[in-house]
């Protein structure tokens, strides 16, 4: 039986607030994390919902948060490939927190993975059965009948039905078995593979999107909360006087910190709450405050001493990690040559230029919340845990996120809001300073990997051993995660890309001192950096083209079958290497104190290769191209992927060259952009970005896999133009920037 059905237009109403009538459809699928088969009373309870109105206009119920990826676009262009639909009739709808959604989560470049093929097929069963409504109206066979931009034709007369005008009785067709729904060949794609208009371009370029910051209530008090510099440090005592006085500022109270019972839930860190009447004297209101803390177990906590203890636990012997194959002590004993490097990366900020914000209403029994998060199923559930609300008493109005990079995973500052407006019994909007982000954030992990590999009189590789230790992320789901977990040691480690036979991974001993969290790509930053700044060290002990010598080291074509549905081809990382080779004519004779640096990665599934070319001039470093190549199987929107592509490369810029959050007894050290800082427009380089066409393949990551090879790319075209290695980041620290 098909899992595309009807939905009754009163629970659609129920559900949505959109009008009724037309075709409404809705589907099951099954999440990539676990499977999820909804049920409401027993009914079927789809998480993807599409409506075709009289007016013509196709309405899409979209469960992914929007943050600048595209995913609504993206998805909207599937069911209008499908439908045979005119764009300017697509409209999408963006959907609250709700189980009956399946995974909600906008994170790891997933969404078009696993959304893509059942959004075709709502398009391909919502065509068949307009083409049946329009065959009965003209008593012919369904056969004599096609679909072409938003109209019904009948091949023997060239006549046409408008879809709004025949979508009443398309509603009473009996859905199509999904076994005989049949997808479109890639070679008739009208939308997909190409260059789509974003659905959402009014808005953003019109100023009328709403974002977290946006919202406004009736009777609507703004807050914001002084925390404890120190990582889940308390409030010991404080002083409002000059605070209350502030105008505008209209209460001060102390904000507990909410403590989760398990790692599911992430609470909120609690501190000294001002309310005011708007943002600017809350903001006024916190500075003023006077507040002595207790700072806790984590105030003697410094990233400079972390590093060196991190550094002296690589050079030791760790924990094995499962996967390791072969003797790589034998093959080191045996090496003509062998070298060894130890890389740094330091803790990361998301920084999104919109800070956390959340808008709460809540009501006896009832919560509501706006605001912008790329979870909003986890909020609802910390939020039915810590007041004691049923869940499905918990709305989470998903607005548009101005940039996530992971930090909107976690719900925090919804949270913060809710409490707030319990306590004040109104609607309250938290929003944090830009202070507040950096110096509270879900931090990129730190790291220290300790590399060692030999080579052959003929300068291939014959061993290979990794040490690495980083504070893991799953420190923030349950105390004492002391190590790396199995699937971050999956990004990029376990799973690295070369043809090794004597290979060992061991991982040393990292704990927590600050909030673990995701940022856009995760640690495939560190497998990446690791990686491929050691090869290219590789590379020049074996006297060898970096090119040659990676693909050499990818070795013969071969598939990996692994626990995913999409396994490992070399040749498809061969591919994109050769490619960025060839547009950025690798070899070429360049200017003085230039230089070129490859790097390659896989990530979600996505294969990329980048090569940078660099300027040093009096020390200081400029990059001036990057060259891009991914493929990232079927392309959606070859437009939405080449911008994701250059904001990786901006964003893995960033990394490279200022990324650093350091503490010192316990705080953090940085505040803004002054000295947190990012790639500015006068320092972005040419970027060129190329797809592999793989429409034949699967669709997989494009959001993230872009950014783990920038880092290593610019370092190892510093060598190349400079004979300096670069193994610890970022380079502003190295006074070369």
């Amino acid at each position: 039986m098909s899992k595309i059905q009807q939905i009754n237009r009163r629970d659609f109403v129920k559900l949505f607030g959109l009008a009724t009538g037309g075709i409404i459809l809705g589907c099951t699928i099954s999440s990539d994390k676990k499977d999820f088969i909804p049920h409401m009373n027993g009914t079927f309870a789809p998480n993807l919902f599409v409506q075709i109105q009289k007016d013509g206009n196709i309405v899409l119920i979209a469960s992914r948060s929007e943050m600048g990826q595209g995913i609504r676009t993206s998805l909207a262009s599937a069911i209008a490939d499908e439908l045979e639909a005119d764009w300017e009739f697509i409209t999408v709808q963006q959907a609250t927190g709700n189980a009956k959604y399946g995974n909600q989560n906008t994170d790891g470049s997933r969404s078009v993975r696993t959304l893509l093929e059942p959004m075709r097929k709502m398009g391909a069963t919502a065509k068949a059965m307009l083409i049946t409504a329009a065959s009965k109206k003209w008593s012919v066979s369904e056969a004599d009948c096609f679909a072409e931009n938003h109209f019904i034709i009948n091949k023997n007369t060239n006549e046409k039905i408008f879809f709004g005008d025949l979508v009443e009785e398309a509603a009473k067709v009996a859905i199509p078995d999904e076994a005989t729904i049949k997808l479109k060949k890639v070679e008739d794609f009208k939308y997909i593979g190409k260059t789509l208009k974003s659905v959402d371009l009014k808005d953003f370029t019109h100023g009328t999107a709403t974002y977290g910051i946006d919202i406004r209530l009736p009777n609507m008090k703004f807050a914001a909360i002084a925390r404890c510099p120190v990582t889940f440090g308390t409030v010991k005592s404080f002083d409002a006087k000059t605070a209350e006085k502030t105008p505008g500022v209209e209460n001060v109270f102390q904000l507990d910190r909410m403590v989760p019972p398990t790692g599911e839930f992430f609470g909120a860190l609690g501190g000294v709450a001002v309310i005011a009447n708007n943002t600017w004297a809350a903001f006024q209101g916190k500075e003023s405050l006077e507040i002595e803390w207790n700072y806790g177990e984590n105030h003697s906590f410094d990233s400079e001493n972390f590093k060196e203890t991190l550094t002296k636990r690589v050079k030791e012997k760790g924990k094995l990690v499962p996967g390791s194959s072969g003797k790589v002590d034998d093959a080191f004993e045996e090496a003509a040559k062998t070298i060894e490097a130890i890389y740094h990366v330091p803790f990361l900020a998301h920084a999104p230029m919109e800070v956390p914000n959340a808008t709460a209403w809540f009501q006896q029994n009832k919560i509501e919340v706006w605001a912008p998060v790329q979870d909003p199923q986890t909020a609802r559930a910390e939020l039915a845990h810590f007041f004691e609300i049923p869940i499905e008493n918990i709305t989470i109005n998903v607005t548009f996120l101005g940039g996530g990079f992971g930090r909107k995973s976690k719900s925090d500052f919804v949270v913060e809001a809710v409490a707030l407006s319990k306590k004040i019994k109104a609607p309250v909007q938290v929003v944090w300073t830009r202070e507040d982000d950096i110096q509270h954030s879900f931090y990129h992990a730190t790291s220290a990997q300790y590399l060692k590999g030999s080579l052959d009189k003929n300068g291939q590789v014959t061993g290979w051993l990794q040490r690495v230790a980083f504070p893991s992320i799953t420190s923030s789901f349950k105390p004492l995660s002391d190590y790396a977990s199995g699937f971050e040691l999956g990004m990029g480690f376990t799973n690295n890309p070369y043809n090794l036979s004597n290979f060992t991974l061991e991982n040393a001993q990292a704990e927590a001192n600050l909030r673990i969290g995701w940022l856009r790509s995760v640690v495939h930053i560190h497998s990446g950096f690791g990686n491929n700044s050691f090869v290219d060290e590789l590379a020049f002990a074996a006297k060898k083209d970096p090119i040659q010598f990676h693909l050499d080291l990818i070795g013969a074509d071969r598939i990996i079958e692994g626990r995913s549905e999409f396994p490992y081809d070399s040749k498809r990382m061969k591919t994109v290497l050769k490619n960025a080779a060839k547009v950025s004519n690798w070899g070429k004779t360049i200017p003085e104190n230039h230089g070129l640096g490859v790097a390659i990665h896989y990530s979600f599934y996505s294969y990329v290769a980048t090569i940078v070319e660099v300027s040093v001039v009096n020390e200081k470093v400029k990059v001036e191209n990057v060259w891009t190549t991914i493929d990232c199987g079927l392309a959606l929107n070859k437009d939405n992927i080449k911008n994701q592509l250059e904001g990786a490369a901006i964003f893995g810029m960033s990394i490279a060259l200022y990324g650093k959050i350091s503490v010192k007894e316990g705080a953090v050290e940085q505040h803004n952009f002054y000295d947190y800082e990012m790639t500015r427009m006068k320092d972005a380089p040419k970027i060129h970005v190329d797809i592999i066409e793989a429409m034949d393949k699967h669709p997989t990551g494009v959001g993230e896999p872009g950014v783990p090879v920038m880092a290593p790319a610019i370092c190892n075209a510093i060598f190349n133009a400079t004979g300096k290695r670069v193994r610890s980041l970022p380079l502003v620290d190295l006074g070369m920037v």
